[in-house]
């Protein structure tokens, strides 16, 4: 059975578990993800193979070569299960290889859960066709929901496939798909199905410690300033939202109309973006977040940011307890993932208060 074969007996399994679980309209939900997954599996070309094409555009052979490199880093230097990870190429010929539907009660900050086999219970829905995401939304909007679609340019297969380097990534500066590659191969050390906050704390912590050895080692120090500069921004804007995500929670807990529950929501974004307007004075006018405030800010867009680095310090000072030793690093991590969701919980947040 060769490398495709066994794949497509992978996405067939997962349809027949799906099957037996679920029911008819989430069965074919899961066939569109399958038909989108074996596409990328398809469209695999082994990266090695166009080097040696020699009217391979500069710019791809450049990004191909650095990946190369990364990948070694990511192997020795931090001990990530690289195997036969970002070896293979995808042009996946759109803008996004997955857009992600989230949505939320008009009224209410949390958002709703889908639960599936493999991953566990998460706040998204994600579809490989942006029609049928925006199909999906319109449906999930009809019900007096707030609704928001996001496009993503990169995910894990969790190690249920060799994840390939995507079109969607390949204009990224280098340091930027380090921080990719990193994150991604994250999620193959340590996952704990539903529990989004610990995955992606986790992933961002190795990433951001991984990024730092890689800069240094390849002595990009003018890399480092701009990088924390980014990583400051992003905390800035994660604090932001989540002010303004605790404003409108304590509005929902207030008795009133809906007429005029829906006027003081409407301020309160109003307030939101201007307060982003006066932090991007603070940021000489950086407009990375701007795309994103062009949306409703309603309660399903602000959910996509709350807390997904919340655990940050806490995995940040357990890697320093271990004194920068990512093996024992990790064991730590999976040994704490093993715990029950109280258990887990309750250590992770009495050391991050």
């Amino acid at each position: 059975m060769n490398s495709l074969q066994c794949n497509t007996l992978k996405l067939t399994l997962a349809v027949a578990i799906a099957g037996l679980l679920l029911s008819c309209e989430t069965i074919g939900y899961y066939t569109q993800a399958a038909r989108g997954q074996l596409s990328i599996l398809r469209g695999r070309e082994a990266i090695e193979q166009l080097l040696e094409d020699p009217n391979l555009a500069p710019q791809l052979r450049e990004k191909f070569t650095a990946v190369l490199s990364i990948r070694e880093f990511a192997e020795a230097q931090l001990q990530l299960p690289v195997g036969e990870n970002y070896l293979t190429y995808v042009d996946v010929s759109r803008q996004h290889v997955v857009w992600n539907v989230f949505a939320a009660p008009e009224f209410a900050i949390d958002p709703m859960n889908w639960c599936y086999p493999l991953a566990g219970c998460v706040s998204y829905r994600g579809y490989f066709s942006e029609t049928a995401a925006l199909r999906y939304a319109e449906d999930l909007s009809a019900r007096d929901l707030d609704v928001y679609v996001g496009g993503v340019d990169a995910y894990s297969t969790l190690g249920w496939f060799n994840d390939s380097l995507l079109s969607t990534v390949s204009e990224r500066a280098d340091y930027q798909l380090a921080s990719l590659i990193f994150h991604e191969l994250a999620h193959q050390i340590a996952y704990v199905p539903g529990d989004t906050v610990f995955n992606e704390s986790f992933a961002t912590t190795l990433e951001r410690a991984g990024l730092r050895q890689w800069l240094l080692l390849e002595q990009h120090t003018d890399l480092l300033a701009l990088a924390e500069t980014e990583r400051v921004r992003q905390e800035q804007f994660v604090a932001l939202v989540s002010q303004y995500r605790a404003r409108l929670a304590d509005l929902y807990q207030q008795e009133l109309a809906a007429a005029d529950m829906r006027e003081r929501k409407g301020q309160i974004q109003a307030d939101l973006r201007a307060e982003y307007t006066a932090l991007q004075l603070q940021w000489d006018g950086y407009s990375g977040y701007d795309n994103w405030f062009a949306g409703a800010l309603n309660n399903a867009q602000l959910s996509t940011v709350s807390s997904y680095n919340e655990l940050v310090p806490f995995f940040t000072d357990l890697l320093e307890s271990v004194d920068g030793d990512f093996p024992r690093f990790y064991a730590e991590v999976n040994r704490i993932a093993a715990m029950d969701a109280d258990t887990r919980a309750q250590l992770t947040n009495s050391t991050t208060q």
